[in-house]
Parts: structure tokens; C-alpha cells; sequence
């Protein structure tokens, strides 16, 4: 199975199009993340939507607005859209504290990191 990120932009209005993605493939959704950092000494966070193969494909996405929205203050609006989501569809937010992907050379690099991690923490199923 191949997992890949699938980056919609970095937040400000493109969590509507996260939560809208992960609400018309309800039937889809696999697990529901927020991946805490630091950028540029401002906590922030990196919303995620893992959802299933689609039929008998060998594809996993994992669509993401990479770091983005602000760890609270004025971004209570666009995190409590994600949270509406995870009541709706009964699926918990799991939060991870990652690493910033300014502290890799290439945000496929950074990508691939936290598929190992996700990997290592069953979050996501082992590479078959």
C-alpha cells in the first residue's frame, strides 16, 4: 500500500475544503489527525484526513493543510469546523507533536517522516 500526503494549502480557507472532503467521504475516512509544531517560534497546526483505498486501489491519501493555522487564538473557528467534523462522523482528533518541516531539506521528506511515524503508531497500516 503506498500512503501519500496530499497538501491542500496551508489553512486559512482551505480547511473548508478539508472538512467538505471529509464530510461527502464519510464512508472513506480512515482517522482524523492534528499535527502539533513550531514554525517560526508560533505553535501551530497541521489538520489531517486519512482516508481509505478507494475500492481495490493500492493508494492511501492523506490529505493535510500543512501548518498553516495557528495553535489557538483566532483560529478557534477553523478548528472547531474539524472538530464538528469528528463528532459527525464519531471519530476521535488524535494528536501528535511533530517536527516542523522547515527542519528538512524537502517537504517530501518531511511528508515521508511522519508516514514512518504514523506507521510506527498504527495509525496507519504497515507498507504490505
Amino acid at each position: 500500500m503506498i500512503q501519500r500526503f496530499i497538501e491542500l494549502g496551508e489553512g486559512y480557507s482551505d480547511i473548508y475544503e478539508l472538512v467538505e472532503l471529509a464530510r461527502t467521504n464519510s464512508h472513506r475516512v480512515h482517522r482524523l489527525l492534528l499535527l502539533h509544531t513550531t514554525k517560526n517560534e508560533l505553535p501551530v497546526v497541521s489538520p489531517v484526513v486519512v482516508l481509505k483505498t478507494a475500492g481495490e486501489g493500492n493508494l492511501q491519501p492523506l490529505y493535510v493543510c500543512r501548518e498553516g493555522i495557528p495553535d489557538k487564538e483566532p483560529s478557534v473557528k477553523r478548528l472547531q469546523l474539524f472538530e464538528e467534523v469528528s463528532e459527525e462522523l464519531s471519530l476521535p482528533i488524535i494528536p501528535l507533536e511533530v517536527k516542523p518541516s522547515s527542519d528538512f531539506n524537502e517537504v517530501e521528506l518531511y511528508y515521508n517522516h511522519i508516514i514512518g511515524i504514523l506507521r510506527l503508531n498504527h495509525l496507519i497500516p504497515p507498507m504490505q
